[in-house]
This record gives structure tokens, C-alpha cells and sequence, in this order.
């Protein structure tokens, strides 16, 4: 009976008839149904803000680590990549917009490829000069100088790869050598050797870096010792016996000749011995006593007599770097008188290069022809891909219009230069082009060695007017190494880029130049900014100097003693990357 009772008084609750006889209790239950709906919407609610405060700490967590990863880069994080609104210090966070967020995802994977480049040269090539990673070993191309290990020490400092950086600094103390009884290219250990210590020097302020830059330039120096002051292309650094190479019938290269000039410089500034800046100021002050009206140099120069062999005139091999440093020069004395006629000659040079463009049929494409005597060969390297970089770093010297014209055909040589990658079909550009009618472009020399000239470029194009075209087509061109090139020792070159059978050499220049400004295509401007460092012909950033010594006269040069005073007494750690 007890069990009824108790069944009975349940269903009498819980039937609608028991609160319709009693209309308080049924108040009641309305009361405690809107109370109780009331506490399930507002625990939703709070269910709600907190997924969202939760979504919000998540995205600031990524906006901190994008910071974070500033910081070990070795910059400051400015108060202006965060504004606040003034609705309870809600973040507005400019640095998270979704563009930004794909530059870290970009940049990050540049880094992974750095990362398995070195570890591959690491494990492998130790020491050695360039990895061959199809047979997993190390080749001396350049004497046994490390040129790799070298040529990549700013590349890790710019990426904050401490480690990987500290073990190389170990190897340059220990171990790096320059006392080789080699046949050196003058040019090559200057970009690559002097250029990379001098530029890890200015990042790091670490005075071991300076030091063996001036060990090797002392042992490049007798190379300038010809009676114009053209130097001789080839030295032992053992013995300091300069020559030519028998090829150029004794004649020196123009480019080997005149790129030396941002290294040297800046070593002068650096050490405060300016026997480094009379030898290479000299070469430029013997170009200029007969330039040409053009402003355009066969490749071939006699040292002894300062003249110029019938040869040809190209942006390309051989002639390329020399107009680049015309410009490079001025911009690293910071554009002041002492550096003018730099800027003159490089002018000069830039109305001769508008007379080699030429445009294509039947799409347009303008390229820059090669010149023998009065005719133009309708040839391009990839190597001149340089070039509209080159012109778009240049056109802020001119007056507005002049800087538009120049900028525009920046803008149309990098497009062509971007299409011969994009002709082949491995999307990767061989070594060069050429130019028939009714056909746009077709491949030369077919294979592809790494190469970083169209990269650099777009670098300096996306720089200079923010167009993220750049950015997408450097993009293309990574995505295309990494399914081309990259094997599983390091990163090798392409014989042939229409069949994509591979060859076996890791180029320094890979983890030097075409990594590097990858990297930097996907970083803030303020990396590396533009402002405060010039890079010579390897990618080797240089910090930028004001110059207000007179220009060299006579194999001497003038100065400041107050500029000599600060340069002797800088400070370690004072030339930093500034974000």
C-alpha cells in the first residue's frame, strides 16, 4: 500500500489538471521555469564568451610567438605593432592580419629548407667548400676555404639559428685557414669570404669575424699591384702570385675587377687601414678617366694599360656586378659628395642599358640584349635577372618622373625574368634565353644551378613599392626548388630544366643568396631594412656608413678624423638587425 501512496502523490505533481485547481502553485512553477531557463541561457552564454576568450588567447598566443621568433632574429619589438582601442583595452593586433600570418607560415618553411640544407653540409661537407649530395660528400671548389660555412653565417644569424651559428663561429676560430697554397678567383673569395666575415661582423660585433677578413684581404691584396691598378683576377693565397686566366688572353674581367669595392670599403672603415679602399677606389678612377658615353664596358680590361679589349657588353656573366656596386657604392657611403661620382657613372651606365631593351613577339616581354661592337645579340642570362632589382634600388635617386620610368621597367624585367621560370616545365629558369621573333623566349643553356638573381630581385621589388605579386612569385619559385631541387642530403641543381634529371653540387650561393632572400621576401621590411644595410653581390648585408672623406685622388684618400675616431672605437654589438 505504502508503494501506491507514494506512485499516487508523484503523478498527482506532475499532472497539468493538479495547477490549473491551483493557480499559486502554478505562479510558482512559471517562476521557477523562468529562473531556471534564465540560469541555462546565461551558463550558455558564459559558455559562449569563454570558447571565445579562449579562441582570443589563442590567437594572441600566435601573435606572441611571431614576436618571439622577432626577438630571437635579433630585433625590438615596437610599440607600433600593437594599438589598443579605447573600448576595455581591446587588442587590435596588426601584426595577425591574415597576410602576416601566411608571411610566418612562408618564412618558416624558407627556414626548414635553410635548416636542411646546413644540416645536410653539416653531416656531410664539414669544412669543405660545397656539399655534393647525391654522393654525399664534400668537394674544396674554392681552395678548402669553408666557403659554405662562410657564405652561410649571416643566413643563420638573420634565421636565429644559434646553434647551427655558434658551431660555424667554433669552426672559423679553430679551424679556418687561409694560408692554402691555391689559385684563388679574386672576385669569388672576395664576395664569398670577405663579404660574408665582414657582414657577420657587422651583425654579431664579434671582432673574430673582422679579423679573419682582414687575413684573407691581406693575402688578395698584391693582386692590385699592375701598373693601371686593374687587378689581376687570380692569387695564391700561399705565395701572393697574382695572374689572369689563360682564357681571357691575359686580359682581366670586368665584373672580377670592379667587385670588390662595398667589401673593401667597408673594411677600411672597419679596421680604420684605408690601404683597402685606395686599391679598389683606384680601379673605379681608372674606369673613369676614358668612360664611355654609354657608360657600357666590354667584359675584358688590359691591367697594365687601363684599357678596354674588343669583347662583349653584357649585364650578364662577366659584366653584371660591376654596374651593381656603381650604385651600391653610393648607397653605402650613404649618398653623400664623396660617393657622387659612383652614382654619376652609375647613370651614366643606365641610359646604356636602355639602349640594349628589346621586346618580344608576340607577347612583349622586354629583356636586355647582349652587345658585340654595334650589334645586339638577342641573348639574356638569367644572371642579368639582377637587374630589375638593381633599377628599382637605383630609381629613388632620380626626379619623380625619371624614378617612375625606371621603376616600371624594373617592374617588366622582372616579369620576364619570373617567366623563364615559368616556360619550362619544372618552373624552374635555366641559364639563359633566347629572343626570336614570333617566339617569346626559349632555353639556352638548359640547366638550372640554384640560382638567386630573379629571387633578389623580386626581394627588392616587393620592398620598394609593397606589391605582394612579389611575394606570390617568389612563392611559386620555392615551391618549384623544394620539388625539384631538394633530395634527401641537401639541395642539388638541374642539368636539364625540361627533363629535371639533377646534377650533384649544393652551390654556396643556395644558402647564401637564394634562401636568404626568400627569407626576406617573407619578413617585415624593417628586417634587414634597406634604410641601414647594402648587400654586395652574394647577399651579404653591409651596414651602411656616412661618408664625408674626399674621394680617392692619386692612389691616397682624405677623411674625417672624427669618422676614423668612431669606426676605430665601435663597439661590439653595436651593428645589430633591427625589426
Amino acid at each position: 500500500m505504502a508503494r501506491s501512496r507514494s506512485s499516487s502523490t508523484v503523478w498527482r505533481y506532475i499532472n497539468p489538471a493538479y495547477y490549473l485547481k491551483r493557480p499559486k502553485r502554478l505562479a510558482l512553477l512559471f517562476i521557477v521555469f523562468v529562473f531556471a531557463t534564465f540560469f541555462f541561457w546565461d551558463r550558455q552564454t558564459l559558455l559562449r564568451d569563454h570558447e571565445e576568450e579562449i579562441s582570443k588567447l589563442n590567437e594572441e598566443v600566435i601573435h606572441l610567438r611571431n614576436l618571439l621568433e622577432e626577438l630571437k632574429n635579433g630585433g625590438d619589438i615596437s610599440i607600433s605593432k600593437k594599438k589598443y582601442s579605447g573600448e576595455g583595452g581591446q587588442a587590435v593586433k596588426n601584426m595577425d592580419s591574415p597576410d602576416n600570418i601566411l608571411d610566418a607560415q612562408r618564412r618558416e618553411r624558407v627556414k626548414d629548407a635553410m635548416l636542411h640544407a646546413w644540416s645536410s653540409y653539416e653531416k656531410y661537407a664539414w669544412g669543405h667548400d660545397e656539399l655534393q649530395p647525391q654522393t654525399k660528400n664534400g668537394v674544396d671548389s674554392f681552395g678548402g676555404l669553408g666557403a659554405t660555412l662562410i657564405d652561410s653565417l649571416d643566413t643563420l644569424y638573420i634565421m636565429g639559428l644559434d646553434e647551427q651559428f655558434q658551431r660555424a663561429r667554433k669552426w672559423v676560430a679553430n679551424s679556418l685557414d687561409f694560408n692554402k697554397n691555391y689559385d684563388a678567383s679574386v672576385f669569388e673569395t672576395t664576395i664569398r669570404v670577405v663579404g660574408g666575415l665582414l657582414s657577420t661582423y657587422d651583425l654579431s660585433g664579434d671582432k673574430l669575424f673582422l679579423d679573419k677578413a682582414q687575413d684573407i684581404a691581406d693575402r688578395l691584396l698584391p693582386a692590385w699591384n699592375t701598373e693601371s691598378g686593374i687587378p689581376y683576377n687570380i692569387i695564391n693565397l700561399a705565395h701572393g702570385n697574382p695572374h689572369n686566366p689563360g682564357w681571357t688572353g691575359g686580359d682581366s674581367i670586368l665584373a672580377d675587377s670592379g667587385t670588390e669595392q662595398l667589401e673593401f670599403i667597408a673594411l677600411s672603415q672597419r679596421t680604420g687601414d684605408r690601404k683597402y679602399q685606395q686599391k679598389v677606389e683606384n680601379v673605379i678612377l681608372e674606369l673613369n678617366r676614358t668612360f664611355p658615353d654609354d657608360g657600357l664596358l666590354p667584359i675584358y680590361i688590359n691591367p697594365h694599360k687601363g684599357t678596354t679589349s674588343y669583347s662583349t657588353i653584357t649585364f650578364g656573366a662577366m659584366g653584371d656586378s660591376f654596374y651593381e656596386y656603381l650604385l651600391k657604392v653610393w648607397i653605402q657611403g650613404n649618398r653623400t659628395a664623396a660617393v657622387s661620382h659612383y652614382r654619376k657613372m652609375w647613370e651614366t651606365s643606365m641610359k646604356g642599358l636602355q639602349s640594349l631593351v628589346r621586346r618580344t613577339t608576340p607577347s612583349s616581354f622586354a629583356y636586355l640584349g647582349e652587345k658585340m661592337g654595334s650589334s645586339v645579340n638577342d641573348k639574356m642570362d638569367e644572371l642579368a635577372c639582377f637587374a630589375p632589382g638593381m633599377l628599382a634600388l637605383g630609381s629613388s635617386g632620380y626626379s619623380p618622373d625619371e624614378a617612375q620610368k625606371f621603376l616600371s621597367l624594373a617592374e617588366e624585367l622582372a616579369w620576364t625574368c619570373y617567366n623563364f621560370y615559368q616556360s619550362t616545365p619544372t618552373k624552374l629558369a635555366g641559364e639563359n634565353y633566347f629572343f626570336n621573333d614570333g617566339q617569346d623566349m626559349s632555353v639556352g643553356t638548359s640547366w638550372n644551378i640554384l640560382r638567386p638573381e630573379t629571387v633578389e630581385s623580386l626581394f627588392y621589388l616587393w620592398r620598394l613599392t609593397g606589391n605582394k605579386t612579389y611575394q606570390e612569385w617568389g612563392w611559386n619559385i620555392f615551391q618549384a626548388f623544394e620539388k625539384n631541387s631538394r633530395v634527401e642530403s641537401g639541395y642539388v641543381g638541374l642539368k636539364d630544366v625540361n627533363t629535371g634529371v639533377k646534377d650533384n653540387m649544393m652551390q654556396s650561393f643556395f644558402l647564401a643568396e637564394t634562401l636568404k632572400y626568400l627569407y626576406l621576401l617573407f619578413s617585415p621590411s624593417s628586417v634587414i631594412s634597406l634604410d641601414e644595410w647594402v648587400f654586395n653581390t652574394e647577399a651579404h648585408p653591409i651596414k651602411i656608413v656616412t661618408r664625408n672623406d674626399r674621394a680617392v685622388s692619386s692612389g691616397r684618400s682624405g677623411g674625417s678624423e672624427e669618422s676614423d675616431r668612431q669606426l676605430r672605437t665601435r663597439k661590439e654589438g653595436r651593428f645589430r638587425v633591427h625589426h
